[in-house]
């Protein structure tokens, strides 16, 4: 693997080093392409999520800490220089191959450091039951980028008050529940936060590419015109007229909007922390003009959703636009051909 560096280490924004991913799978020649980063205080949000549903944007701003959006799905994390932060580009077009052996690769390292990491969970790298990494991936032509963070020293309070988690999550315990639940390297290891990245770098890579001056210019373009462009970062808020929240284990936090007119879905959008593997876009598309109604969107829907969302089951989705539950007791939904069929049955076909 060919480890990738910059002509000049300086303090870069985190969206240089986004747009850095981004360019090495659309430019250059590299099979399978691995760097290590670090950045200023900063929190990253996934593609689908509203920034104000995750986002403490008044602490943030009275704190100096950066707001990014990525192009990967996933939930919000906050990152500093006590973070180490890892992108992994490959030609491999299967995301979940690419997704597998990034975390193989890390879980690897840790091991030979003598810290017994396993994965677990849809994309968490555990240490005794504590969470030391996450990770997510998204897809380009010809190629998968997979990213993600180590925690080596973290400057908890940040961590806790920049991110608005729902109200499920850890966050909203305070800092004390936060760090019972998350693993810092700096105690399991007898190396500084330098000494760690050489080892990786070291352990995983067997040759070097350094971009060039004209690279950095270009990174730093499409940085510019894509990454920090308040469309990207901040998104547009669609308009409607029903929300739907849930969480499904596997797949993460739902938040679906629907505008409706006599019962008829005008659009829709999905929100949420979940891993896009296709095409969310074609998917809702086939919603609009369609009745809500259990079998009118049974029909309009493909067979596999999880092609599109990693780990949605068509029946979730169904019950979720119908009921706004989830698998869980509910009225019945009635399938194609007729007759009454519940959530939980239709899951098993």
């Amino acid at each position: 693997m060919v480890y990738i560096s910059l002509p000049e280490e300086k303090d870069r924004p985190l969206a240089f080093y986004l747009a850095m991913e981004e360019y090495v799978a659309r430019h250059l020649d590299v099979k399978h392409g691995f760097f290590m980063w670090q950045t200023e205080p900063s929190v990253i949000f996934g593609r689908n999520q509203l920034i104000e549903n995750e986002v403490n944007t008044e602490y943030c701003r009275q704190n100096g800490i950066g707001m990014f959006r990525r192009k990967s799905g996933g939930g919000c994390v906050y990152s500093d220089k006590g973070n180490v932060m890892m992108s992994y580009v490959t030609k491999d077009e299967n995301v979940h191959l690419a997704f597998n052996r990034y975390v193989g690769m890390v879980v690897l390292a840790l091991r030979k450091l003598g810290v017994e990491a396993k994965a677990t969970g849809r994309n968490d790298i555990l240490i005794d039951g504590r969470k030391v990494s996450g990770s997510a991936f998204y897809h380009l032509p010809g190629h998968s980028i997979v990213h993600g963070t180590l925690l080596f020293d973290t400057n908890m309070k940040h961590m806790v008050g920049s991110i608005t988690p729902t109200g499920e999550k850890l966050a909203s315990k305070g800092v004390e529940s936060v760090r019972q639940h998350i693993a810092l390297l700096k105690d399991h290891v007898d190396l500084s936060v330098d000494g760690l990245m050489s080892f990786v770098r070291e352990l995983l890579c067997d040759s070097r590419l350094t971009l060039t001056a004209k690279d950095v210019e270009a990174i730093e373009r499409l940085m510019e015109e894509e990454y920090l462009a308040d469309d990207f970062i901040y998104g547009k808020n669609p308009r409607f007229s029903v929300t739907r929240r849930r969480r499904i284990e596997g797949v993460g936090d739902l938040e679906l909007r629907m505008q409706l007119k006599n019962g008829i879905i005008k659009d829709v959008h999905l929100l949420g922390d979940f891993f896009l593997l296709g095409d969310l876009n074609e998917l809702l598309s086939r919603l609009r003009g369609v009745p809500l109604e259990s079998e009118a969107v049974w029909r309009a829907l493909p067979e596999r959703v999880d092609d599109v969302v990693r780990n949605l089951r068509k029946a979730d989705l169904t019950s979720l636009l119908v009921d706004g539950s989830s698998l869980i007791p509910g009225p019945p939904l009635i399938p194609p051909g007729g007759g009454r069929l519940r959530v939980g049955e239709l899951a098993r076909e």
